[in-house]
C-alpha cells in the first residue's frame, strides 16, 4: 500500500487507481498519460508481464476518458535485446490500435537511444498514433531531430534526467536551456506531427506558446503528477495539458527520485511526515 506521503506523485498501485485519478484530472481540464512503474529488467518475465499489464490497461480505459499510455524501453526488455523491446512494443501498439489510444515511448539512457529510435520508427510506420521522447541535454539531439522530422507521430521534448558521459551532453543549466529553446524552435518550425513540451519551466512553456502563435504548430504541455498542479489546471483553460501519471507497486524508487530532485518536493515530504 502506498503511504499518504507518496500519493502526491503516484496515483496508486492498480490500474483502477490510475484511471480514477485520470477521471479526477479530466474534470479539471487536464488529460492523463498513464505510466506503469518498472524499468531496467534483466529477465524477460517481468518485461512480458508489464507488456500484458499495458495491454489490459488500454482495454480498460473507458471511451469517455481521454487518456493514453507511456512506456519505458528498459521496462519492455531493451536491455535483453532490441528484438525483445520491439516485440513487446508491437504487442502494446496492437491493442492501442484496436482501442484507438495513443502510445508514448520514453527515452532513457544514452546507450539505448539508437535502438529506441529504430523500434519507434518501425511501430509508428504502421500506427502513427505514437509519440517519442527526446532529451535536449544530449548533443546528438540536433541530428536526431532532423531524422525524426520524417516520422509519423509526435515528439515530446524534455531537458533530460539521466546521467550520460559528460562528453555526450551539454554541460550546465544555461547550456541545456539554450539547447531546449533551440530544439523547440526547430520542432515548431519543421515538425508537422505535433509537439509535446515536457517541462515545468515557465520560461520554456512561455517560449513554446510564442512559437505556437508564430508557426501554428499543434502542441501540448506535459507535466508530472505532483509538480505545479495548479499551473497545470490554469494552463488547461487555454491549452492542451497532459499530466504524466505513474502507478504500480514499484513506487518507492520513483517517489524518492521526485523528493530528491527539488527542494520544494523534499519540504512537502518532510511536512507530511511531521504532520
Amino acid at each position: 500500500m502506498i503511504p499518504p506521503v507518496a500519493n502526491r506523485f503516484v496515483a496508486g498501485e492498480s490500474a483502477a487507481t490510475v484511471l480514477d485519478h485520470a477521471r479526477r484530472m479530466e474534470a479539471s481540464g487536464v488529460k492523463s498519460i498513464c505510466n506503469l512503474l518498472g524499468e531496467h529488467y534483466d529477465e524477460r518475465g517481468p518485461a512480458d508481464e508489464d507488456t500484458a499489464a499495458y495491454r489490459r490497461l488500454l482495454r480498460d480505459i473507458p471511451d469517455s476518458l481521454d487518456a493514453c499510455v507511456s512506456v519505458k524501453p528498459s521496462q519492455l526488455g531493451i536491455e535483453m535485446g532490441s528484438d525483445v523491446f520491439g516485440e513487446n512494443l508491437a504487442a502494446i501498439v496492437e491493442v492501442a490500435a484496436e482501442e484507438g489510444r495513443f502510445v508514448w515511448v520514453d527515452m532513457e539512457g544514452h546507450d539505448t537511444i539508437d535502438a529506441t529510435l529504430d523500434a519507434f520508427e518501425a511501430a509508428a510506420r504502421d500506427y502513427p498514433e505514437m509519440g517519442l521522447c527526446l532529451q535536449s541535454n544530449m548533443k546528438r539531439t540536433d541530428e536526431d531531430l532532423r531524422d525524426v522530422a520524417e516520422y509519423a507521430g509526435k515528439i515530446r521534448l524534455v531537458k533530460g534526467a539521466y546521467d550520460p558521459p559528460r562528453e555526450l551532453t551539454h554541460q550546465g543549466k544555461d547550456a541545456v536551456n539554450e539547447a531546449y529553446e533551440r530544439h523547440l524552435e526547430y520542432l515548431f518550425r519543421e515538425f508537422e506531427g505535433g509537439v509535446a513540451v515536457g517541462s515545468h519551466d515557465p520560461r520554456m512553456i512561455d517560449h513554446a506558446i510564442e512559437l505556437h502563435e508564430e508557426y501554428g504548430t499543434d502542441f501540448e504541455i506535459q507535466m508530472l503528477m505532483g509538480v505545479r498542479e495548479d499551473a497545470q489546471v490554469d494552463l488547461a483553460r487555454e491549452y492542451e495539458v497532459y499530466q504524466y501519471v505513474p502507478y504500480g507497486d514499484r513506487w518507492a524508487s520513483y517517489f524518492y527520485r521526485r523528493v530528491l530532485e527539488r527542494k520544494e518536493n523534499a519540504l512537502f515530504a518532510l511536512r507530511a511526515i511531521l504532520s
